[in-house]
């Protein structure tokens, strides 16, 4: 507990700091809230709007689930298919690397033209958002593995399937999950981009209405959840590492 309350209130103690200087500022210099709403502002249109805003915000973490999944998966799968065929690494990673110069938000609408307005095409941009940084920690980790060890094991007679199962998978969890903390603050991003190319619910068409309406203290509220469902995803996965790599010096505090 004592550890956990050392992590935890310096972060806690900026934003309280941040969110007392913005909410001066605001008042001190006696900005129109049609710039820039204060803290206050924005909490009470947060309560003001509850029931709408749950709707959406349960909408988008619907999506996330779905996508952020699949795309993780297909991250791991792909990873370990080019580590385990050095030749299709070759022939495959550049094009890897060359299909994250192209912007979500330009393949959203081919996608829409594609697959419709229905999940599909949601899903499927959710997955190219979330699986690269998976693929691409993945491999790096499995490519890290300790050589003294390797070759102990084939001296000893280890198969590549032994090699890999005891030695470079097991090597790799700490680069995955640090590519699995990045794609998940990745997947909220993907499903807000989804829902503005198409869609009737979810934080990301809220904001499209609030941005119509003008209501820029809505459009706060409606990041800060964004924020919040980011932060959420990440610390899950942070647990789960905890949990899973247990090997794993930890750093002191």
């Amino acid at each position: 507990m004592r550890s956990a309350f050392r992590q935890i209130w310096p972060p806690l103690v900026a934003v309280i700091l941040f969110l007392g200087i913005w909410q001066a500022a605001v008042s001190l210099f006696t900005i129109d809230p049609f710039f820039l709403p204060g803290p206050g502002a924005v909490a009470r249109a947060s309560a003001d709007n509850a029931a709408s805003l749950w709707s959406h915000t349960a909408a988008t973490l619907r999506l996330t689930l779905i996508g952020f999944p699949i795309g993780a998966g297909v991250g791991l799968i792909v990873a370990l298919l080019l580590h385990l065929v050095p030749w299709l690494k070759r022939a495959i990673y550049p094009l890897l690397i060359l299909s994250q110069n192209v912007p979500s938000i330009a393949l959203a609408p081919l996608l829409v033209i594609w697959f419709g307005f229905d999940l599909l095409p949601k899903i499927m941009l959710i997955i190219l958002v979330c699986f690269f940084p998976v693929a691409v920690a993945a491999m790096g980790g499995l490519a890290q593995s300790d050589r003294t060890m390797m070759n102990y094991m084939k001296m000893a007679g280890a198969s590549k399937w032994q090699i890999f199962t005891k030695l470079e998978l097991p090597g790799s969890l700490p680069a995955l999950f640090s590519g699995l903390k990045i794609s998940a603050t990745y997947a909220v991003m993907g499903v807000i981009v989804a829902e503005w190319i198409g869609a009737d619910k979810g934080l990301g068409y809220y904001m499209l209405l609030q941005k119509s309406a003008y209501r820029t203290a809505n459009l706060f509220v409606a990041i800060t959840i964004i924020v919040l469902l980011s932060l959420v995803l990440f610390a899950i996965i942070a647990v789960i590492e905890r949990w899973l790599v247990r090997w794993k010096p930890r750093q002191s505090d």
